[in-house]
């Protein structure tokens, strides 16, 4: 008889935000919109945002140890640390390295993984093959982001979305049936320009003084078709890879970008929305934290137990996007 199969089995997870809170009413203050223009079209009430002294990587630190503790387990256990993010501390050293420092811990695989809002389920993916291949057997997994401050002040389009968070699970290689069953990744770079930001990199020669190229640009309608229409398909493919039915999900976390994006692909899957987990409201679009942040507060709050089936998607700027299926 051969082996249970190693799974990449999910044992801790945590969270951390920021202090300061931003209502949306105040936002809609400061670019003229009426009174529930940003609820009406997005679903977000409010956000939190870093302030000074805070850093993003003061919340990646807290999120990391509070995962650890609740896994049982220490920094020096992790054989590996990922860091999906699109707002890290430097271009280099990479986020993972700086994280790494701050918990620690010796001299183990540390790197940054770039998928803009899809980042964490990328990073899962990436971190189940590591598991599974034997080359580790701990895995940290963190998924921060502060995009707040690369939206120009009077945008109306990305400006009232984002919001700065940072989520963190701790993975082990177990064989058995739980744990991540099932990753499926998906790209397609000739839609890059329905969300980028342009200045950052070699590329951007002679744009880094003119000040929109720092900033973040989205064809709004033409993004909501696309990650409606390629989530809903990555899942009902992710299902049917694993020989599974939407019944069988009992809870779907979904990346936390719109109200009307979640909404949509509820309808489209015929789940009830009690089975669909959404925090969108508080805490605004947090990038590559969202599934993180979402998936922590679901736990503690009592909504995840023991052989309940998780599903994860998300999709993000590339255009990148992808979903996990996940036995708890």
């Amino acid at each position: 008889m051969s082996a249970p199969p190693l799974r990449a089995r999910l044992i801790g997870s945590g969270a951390a935000l920021p202090e300061t809170r931003v209502t949306s009413a105040e936002i809609e203050r400061r670019l003229g919109l009426s009174e529930g223009w940003i609820r009406e079209r997005s679903g977000i009430e409010e956000r939190r945002v870093l302030r000074h002294p805070e850093a993003l990587l003061d919340l990646a630190e807290t999120a990391a140890r509070a995962a650890l503790e609740t896994a049982g387990t220490t920094p020096r256990d992790l054989d590996a640390i990922i860091v999906a993010t699109a707002s890290a501390e430097f271009a280099f050293p990479s986020f993972a390295c700086l994280l790494q420092a701050r918990l620690g811990v010796g001299p183990i695989p540390a790197f940054d993984l770039a998928a803009a809002c899809a980042g964490f389920v990328y990073g899962l993916g990436v971190a189940d093959a590591m598991l599974r291949s034997g080359s580790a057997r701990t895995c940290l997994l963190v998924g921060a982001d502060a995009l707040g401050a690369m939206v120009a002040r009077d945008d109306r389009v990305c400006g009232p979305l984002f919001g700065d968070a940072a989520g963190a699970v701790v993975l082990r290689a177990e064989a058995g049936e739980r744990g991540v069953l099932r990753v499926l990744l998906r790209a397609r770079g000739a839609q890059a320009d329905l969300l980028e930001l342009p200045a950052g990199g070699p590329l951007d020669t002679g744009l880094a003084p003119r000040p929109e190229a720092l900033c973040m640009r989205m064809r709004g309608p033409d993004l909501f078709r696309a990650a409606v229409t390629e989530l809903l398909q990555v899942t009902r493919d992710l299902l049917s890879q694993c020989g599974l039915g939407v019944e069988d999900i009992t809870l779907l976390i979904p990346h936390q970008a719109n109200g009307r994006i979640i909404a949509a692909l509820t309808e489209h899957l015929g789940l009830p929305a009690e089975r669909v987990y959404a925090n969108l409201a508080r805490y605004g679009n947090t990038s590559a934290a969202s599934v993180p942040l979402a998936l922590d507060e679901a736990w503690r709050g009592g909504r995840l137990h023991e052989g309940d089936l998780l599903v994860l998607n998300a999709v993000g700027g590339g255009l990148t996007w992808g979903a996990a299926a996940v036995r708890l």
